[in-house]
């Protein structure tokens, strides 16, 4: 379908911004199930490429903070889905927010968009602007951007979102589950009202089809109003743990509270300070206006008890759709692979190892898109997990983000402290290093077949160093690498070799088929 293309028998033509995300990646098919048709505006749309719905939408490329991309993606649009947010710790985040916001309306005005819907933050009345953390302040400024321009505009302001895989729902199931005995800050006490996931996504889908002369915020939220150290105890009840203990102290600041929430949780520092900064302040739902223009049926919102159920369910039967790291972490590299071996930018580090595997194809490629979160990286797990713990020190994501899925990859997939940057089925495993690194690293895995019709294992690593550290870096862990990827070489393979015998080896037709693959 063209950019230009209507069809005035379908409904309304959606622009979604921030797909590759958790809201948006899971506003995607609602809107689809609703019968609306969906363009997607993404700065690396082959991280789209992998999710089911793929097939059904029109993505464009793009980044909301550039003018013309904006307004290319914008022509025949009736409603624009404002969902991203410079969320990091850099000074110049507002900066980026307020630009992209103002770009977002301007163009929006300029193609004729019926009405722009946002999500943004719920802020406690009667509290400066000044005196809220910089991430709510952030939102709130964009929902005025958005309110002050032309358009109609729908602004949501949601507190805690529980679902699975959202990180308010991680840092509280972690913080849960691996402290019976917390020593908690000060704010375990702040009044927050907590909204299902569900209920969010319901919200966005029904804003789309508003009246004309609704332009207005909507504060959104579930039936219960509960401490953070209510939601704590709750959960524990749901998920069958004994009673948790709680002490709240005063001297954890926001700042102190994101590294320790860093340290216990697979939520960076980076990530969890907004976080909690954000339960400084009491914020609870004034209103409930939102239910005259998408009334909420028999048993809706979701109680907090039943949200949890459900989130808890999907992380156990492992029908996770999306999660907080699937948007990279503010920082973190994202340049590509160059597709020039020789790469005239500069210079690419490699270790290369090729392995021949006693098993097919198939069983082969089944461990290599198997590896990472509980299955670990095949070589001395200690050296990982120091490397893990080091990068959490320096405000990197580590070693903790784990799988969205236990058995399945796709592009865009957070893996540990990697991003699944490419994906061929049966054959490439391509992920890109989103540690710390004076550099940009990369890590491939393939499955092939050699010219006599053996199984082979390929492995190699590459590093483009950054300055005269980044130099230094490759050559003083080089040491380390016949112990590290030798050892992983070895181990992928012969877990490979194991798998086959576990399930009686492999014929002939197996082997031929996966080489087809």
């Amino acid at each position: 379908m063209g950019t230009n293309e209507r069809k005035d028998t379908a409904g309304p033509h959606c622009l979604v911004t921030g797909a590759s995300g958790y809201i948006g990646g899971r506003l995607v098919p609602e809107l689809l199930r609703a019968g609306h048709r969906v363009r997607c505006l993404a700065r690396t749309p082959r991280k789209l490429r992998d999710h089911p719905w793929a097939g059904d939408v029109e993505t464009v490329q793009g980044d909301v903070t550039d003018t013309d991309s904006v307004a290319a993606a914008m022509r025949g649009i009736d409603v624009a889905y404002y969902l991203v947010h410079a969320l990091g710790t850099g000074s110049a985040f507002e900066d980026t927010d307020r630009r992209a916001a103002r770009v977002f309306a301007e163009q929006a005005h300029a193609a004729g968009v019926r009405r722009i819907v946002y999500l943004g933050g719920l802020t406690p009345p009667n509290v400066p602007e000044k005196s809220l953390s910089p991430h709510l302040r952030s939102r709130a400024e964009v929902g005025r951007i958005f309110l002050d321009a032309p358009v109609p505009a729908t602004v949501l302001r949601a507190a805690v979102v529980i679902g699975s895989g959202s990180a308010s729902f991680e840092m509280l199931r972690y913080l849960t589950e691996r402290l019976p005995v917390m020593v908690t800050p000060s704010w375990v006490h702040t009044r927050t009202q907590p909204i299902g996931v569900r209920d969010v996504l319901r919200y966005l889908v029904g804003s789309a089809t508003m009246p004309d002369d609704v332009d207005r915020a909507f504060d959104i939220g579930g039936p219960d109003v509960l401490t953070y150290r209510e939601m704590m105890c709750r959960y524990a009840v749901v998920a069958g743990l004994p009673r948790r203990l709680i002490v709240p102290v005063p001297v954890l600041t926001p700042r102190l509270s994101s590294h320790w929430v860093g340290l216990v949780t697979p939520v960076p520092a980076a990530l969890a300070r907004p976080l909690t900064e954000s339960l400084r302040h009491e914020v609870v739902c004034q209103e409930h206006d939102i239910a005259r223009y998408v009334p909420d049926p028999p048993g809706l919102p979701l109680p907090f008890d039943e949200a949890l159920a459900l989130a808890l369910r999907r992380v156990r039967e492992a029908q996770v759709a999306t999660r907080w790291s699937s948007a990279a972490l503010p920082g973190a590299p994202s340049d590509p692979l160059p597709t020039d071996p020789d790469w005239a930018g500069g210079s690419l580090y490699q270790d290369e190892r090729q392995l021949s595997v006693d098993a097919s194809r198939t069983a082969l490629w089944k461990v290599i898109e198997g590896i990472g979160g509980d299955n670990g990286w095949y070589s001395f797990p200690l050296a990982w997990a120091v490397r893990g713990w080091l990068d959490r020190f320096v405000g990197g994501v580590g070693l903790r983000r784990g799988r969205r899925d236990a058995e399945h990859l796709r592009v865009g997939d957070s893996l540990d402290f990697w991003r699944v940057e490419e994906i061929e089925p049966g054959r490439l495993l391509r992920l890109r290093a989103e540690m710390r690194l004076p550099g940009l690293a990369w890590l491939e895995m393939y499955a092939e077949t050699d010219s006599e019709g053996r199984t082979r294992y390929r492995q190699r690593a590459l590093f483009h160093p950054r300055g005269l550290l980044g130099h230094a870096y490759w050559w003083s862990v080089s040491p380390f690498h016949a112990v590290v990827f030798g050892g992983m070489a070895r181990n992928i393979t012969q877990a490979a070799a194991k798998g086959m015998s576990a399930h009686g080896g492999s014929s002939h037709g197996d082997r031929a088929r996966s080489s087809r693959r």
